[in-house]
């Protein structure tokens, strides 16, 4: 992906139990496990490599009815979104090509998405769907499916 902007909000829409990047990952990596220890056990922050699948869409009220479906169905019972119903939703939904395969982007690490997609990716926690958020590509939400050093 190229070069980003920072992130902005999608209009406000979609904001639910998902948590979301704000000002990236690096900020929770610089801060260290704290008293709780919560930043090493779940990773945020201090994983070198994520598995992600993402829907992307250039308009934002697309965006926003793929995840008004993740909301209806899972996030507002403060359920996650199970990978195969993401997936359904990255085949229909996302303009990238990526959505044949279920949004799936596989293992990548650090640094090789470039702003806010990698800040989102890095800051969502696993089996976590982010809020939509905007990139120069367009819109994204993301499922983080795992994370390891």
């Amino acid at each position: 992906m190229g070069k980003d902007s920072k992130p902005k909000d999608a209009g406000g829409k979609g904001k639910g139990k998902a948590k979301q990047g704000g000002s990236g990952a690096d900020e929770s990596a610089s801060k260290g496990k704290g008293k709780s220890g919560k930043a090493a056990a779940d990773g945020l922050g201090t994983c070198t490599y994520v598995k992600a699948r993402h829907i992307l869409s250039e308009k934002q009220g697309k965006i926003n009815e793929a995840y008004k479906k993740l909301q209806d169905g899972w996030l507002s019972n403060g359920d996650k979104v199970p990978p195969a119903e993401f997936a359904k939703l990255a085949a229909e939904y996302s303009e990238c090509p990526s959505g044949k395969k279920g949004g799936d982007l596989g293992w990548f690490p650090r640094g090789k998405m470039a702003g806010p997609f990698q800040e989102v990716a890095f800051a969502t926690q696993v089996g976590a769907t982010s809020a939509p958020f905007k990139s120069t590509h367009g819109y994204h939400i993301i499922l983080c499916e795992g994370r390891k050093n």
